[in-house]
């Protein structure tokens, strides 16, 4: 008796086929937005992410509210830095650009 899935049969593993979902339906924006937002206390402090009123990208765009003028002062000459550390956190270069209000 063959076996319900014989070599000739098209198989895809998970991660595929999650991946091609992610893609077709255009979800990969939203999946970034929620892994910057678990990823912003472990990658900033819990000092910096206790100031921090939201965390939002929009396309390549990451825009970050802050409740603190001294340190949106502080950031504001560190985003290059964050940007890389967040990017690389996410394994590609989803953020291209930091605005700090």
């Amino acid at each position: 008796m063959r076996s319900k899935f014989s070599e000739n049969q098209n198989q895809t593993t998970i991660k595929e086929a999650l991946k091609a979902m992610v893609e077709y339906y255009r979800l990969k924006g939203g999946l970034n937005q929620t892994k910057i937002e678990h990823l912003w206390e472990r990658a900033m402090g819990p000092s910096i992410a206790r100031h921090t009123a939201q965390v939002k990208l929009v396309k390549d765009k990451l825009f970050i509210d802050l409740n603190s003028a001294s340190l949106k002062q502080e950031l504001s000459y560190g985003k290059d830095k964050i940007r890389k550390i967040l990017n690389d956190e996410l394994g590609s270069e989803v953020i291209k650009k930091i605005f700090i209000k």
